[in-house]
């Protein structure tokens, strides 16, 4: 845990959304697979697999290129709940839950609404938090949404259940 967040009682707030939030939309997935129809199910299910690329992707690309993290060029303390070791760019966070809100917006606008507030929320916590810069973000965001897309074509719920897929 950051020690800092012991001291500083009112960094409470960027601290739950940079670390905490994330979880939460994962969570609202949770409760779409739940929620009976076929239609919700295919909807969690291609927002969970799209975070998951764009995750997948987001560190591989981490590991690619080095960035310094904006805490430890500034020295200003992270405000997350733990601190980050690896490298900035791109946000793996702001990759995720832009894949989940655009997967989603993919299926239901409302909703996806719902979760695109939750991917801005997070990404700027993200930022406030000093983990991240703002191309990070950006960066991050735009490969989660080229995964939602990618993984809307596939339409892998189909390929999943052995079922063909329309072109």
């Amino acid at each position: 845990m950051n020690e800092i967040l012991l001291v500083d009682k009112g960094a409470w707030l960027v601290t739950f959304m940079a670390s905490f939030l994330i979880w939460i939309m994962f969570g609202g997935l949770l409760v779409l697979w739940l929620i009976d129809g076929r239609i919700k199910k295919e909807e969690a299910l291609h927002a969970f697999l799209s975070a998951l690329l764009a995750w997948v992707i987001a560190e591989m690309l981490k590991n690619l290129i080095p960035s310094v993290r904006p805490f430890k060029t500034y020295g200003y303390a992270p405000l997350t709940f733990t601190v980050p070791t690896d490298n900035s760019f791109p946000s793996s966070h702001a990759a995720a839950v832009f894949a989940m809100a655009a997967s989603v917006w993919l299926h239901d606008r409302r909703l996806g609404a719902v979760f695109t507030i939750g991917a801005v929320l997070t990404s700027l916590g993200r930022m406030l938090a000093n983990v991240h810069y703002l191309f990070d973000i950006v960066t991050g965001g735009a490969l989660g949404v080229v995964s939602a897309v990618v993984v809307a074509r596939l339409h892998l719920g189909k390929l999943i259940a052995g079922k063909q897929s329309k072109p």
